[in-house]
């Protein structure tokens, strides 16, 4: 059995940042020259929490809350809960539904989890691009990830100068592309990206697989440590929506317990060791179906079928009746009996 790598993982450098950021203040002051919109980007400050999760805000037109009665009321933002401003952001966008939770992300992304951009217009945040340093295997490789970039739709330059930073930022942290997660069924959100060359990468879909029991040997142990360095290189085989590092620091750190229900969601976080196999595994349980658990998976080698008998069985010995598993499409023949869910999500690159 290898050891975990221990190696640090994939960080943006600090030279490289401010030497974007000085670079943008020439350009800045080229475009005030010109008579242009001086459209300012950054690396965003903590300052700048409640304007960007403004943003995110704005994106939802209703806020309700489910009632004692199991009936849906339409409240105002102010009479939820921390939680339930949280269920309104979906899996990617849930922490920026609060200042709160906001504060805790962005602190997390300057410690160096990630790059957060912020588009400034006259001292005003008008948008905002969030994106994560990641090693993957090929065909992905050294990538920067670009898990967000949203604007108040007052310029539609905001969103192209956003995307000028991170590739900006991506060249001097020398990684070979740019990714981006797009929906394989919205081809009007991804118009910005095929101006840029973006391209189809790698193609995720989404399959139900009940929990059985299996022959093998494997070992699982309780795995709190978060630190990113462990999954540097690795595949990330079960789970990938986004990217592997960004799926990472969204689960394994724990930055979120502070709120009680998300503290009381069964998780597991595990090493599991066996068949030729290593490999860590979370394993949480679905919000509206406690006896599903949703799996992620980071390994250094791709999904092989005994890590997957594994982990049924691992399932099946904790009670939990299904396993939810979002896999690449080249996996299908590994799932046997399961059953697919209406789900495609592509990833798509540009060189940078």
């Amino acid at each position: 059995m290898g050891a975990l790598p221990t190696n640090r993982t994939t960080r943006l450098p600090l030279g490289a940042i401010m030497e974007a950021e000085e670079t943008d203040a020439h350009a800045r002051r080229q475009r005030q020259l010109r008579g242009m919109t001086d459209i300012d980007i950054r690396r965003a400050r903590l300052d700048d929490t409640a304007a960007i999760s403004a943003l995110f805000r704005a994106r939802v037109p209703i806020w309700q809350r489910l009632n004692a009665r199991g009936q849906v009321d339409d409240l105002p933002y102010d009479r939820l809960t921390i939680y339930e401003r949280w269920l309104h952001g979906g899996s990617n966008a849930a922490p920026w539904m609060s200042i709160e939770i906001g504060a805790l992300l962005l602190n997390q992304l300057l410690l160096g989890a990630g790059l957060p951009l912020v588009a400034v217009v006259d001292d005003r945040v008008c948008g905002y691009a969030e994106a994560y340093p990641g090693n993957e295997p090929a065909p992905i490789g050294a990538h920067l990830h670009l898990a967000h970039l949203i604007t108040d739709g007052s310029d539609p330059a905001l969103a192209e100068r956003l995307l000028d930073g991170i590739f900006d930022h991506a060249r001097r942290a020398k990684v070979a592309r740019v990714t981006v997660a797009r929906s394989a069924y919205d081809d009007e959100a991804g118009a910005i990206f095929d101006r840029r060359g973006f391209s189809p990468l790698i193609t995720a879909v989404r399959y139900s697989l009940p929990s059985q029991a299996g022959q093998g040997v494997y070992k699982t142990t309780d795995h709190p440590d978060p630190d990113p360095a462990q999954i540097d290189g690795w595949y990330m085989s079960i789970g990938r929506t986004e990217s592997a590092r960004q799926h990472w620091e969204a689960i394994w750190p724990r930055q979120f317990n502070g709120i009680e229900e998300i503290a009381a969601r069964k998780t597991h976080r595990l090493r599991f060791s066996g068949g030729g196999q290593e490999a860590l595994i979370c394993c949480q349980a679905q919000l509206y179906d406690p006896r599903s658990i949703e799996v992620f998976c980071w390994s250094p080698k791709p999904l092989a079928s005994q890590l997957l008998t594994g982990i049924r069985d691992w399932a099946q010995r904790q009670g939990y009746k299904s396993l939810a598993l979002t896999v690449l499409e080249t996996s299908r023949t590994l799932l046997g009996d399961a059953e697919q869910i209406p789900y495609r999500q592509e990833t798509h690159a540009a060189p940078v």
